[in-house]
């Protein structure tokens, strides 16, 4: 997690030491679950390795998946995070997982110590808005198997890792549509 802040954000060393005093290491199994519906969220996890899925269960009991978070990227139940309420939403890892973890007054405590920290806290607010965006816009405009091409080609190793009922439901579609996608997709 340090050495994507201090990339993104061109930290210096007193940063750098700040935020990783910060952090904590977890461990996730296949299967485990980061945060489950109707807990709040008290952390932000950053991937080392490994994929964590967020899901939400809807009226007819079925999985809806709403995300993949992949190694060097940020996951959290964000609106539980921010609103301390609790959320509807599940996180669980698709496969074993490293995760680096920050809680939520690590975090306070960090935008609190300077005003970088809180401009950073912004642009990252920022880059989760604009994700959601772009997340609708792709579920409104754009084809099943253009949705699926994007992932294939911005994440085509961790592919193979994703079982293909939670791939169809992330793209919105039967797992029956999805291997005729698979199959006409020639990269």
């Amino acid at each position: 997690m340090v050495e994507i802040f201090q990339y993104l954000f061109q930290l210096d060393q007193e940063e750098c030491q700040l935020l990783s005093s910060l952090i904590t290491h977890r461990k996730l199994k296949k299967g485990d679950y980061l945060i489950s519906e109707n807990q709040v969220c008290n952390e932000i996890v950053f991937v080392k390795s490994g994929i964590l899925r967020s899901f939400f269960i809807n009226s007819k009991e079925d999985e809806i998946t709403n995300c993949f978070t992949f190694e060097n990227e940020f996951m959290t139940a964000f609106s539980s995070f921010i609103t301390q309420s609790p959320t509807d939403e599940n996180i669980q890892a698709i496969t074993d997982c490293e995760l680096e973890v920050i809680d939520k007054v690590s975090v306070e405590k960090l935008f609190n110590s300077s005003s970088r920290w809180a401009a950073i806290g912004r642009k990252i607010a920022e880059s989760e808005v604009v994700n959601l965006h772009n997340r609708i816009a792709s579920l409104q405009k754009k084809s099943s198997m253009e949705r699926y091409e994007t992932l294939f080609v911005n994440h085509q190793k961790y592919i193979q890792y994703i079982p293909l009922v939670y791939l169809a439901s992330y793209l919105g579609i039967s797992t029956r549509h999805l291997s005729r996608i698979r199959q006409a997709v020639v990269f």
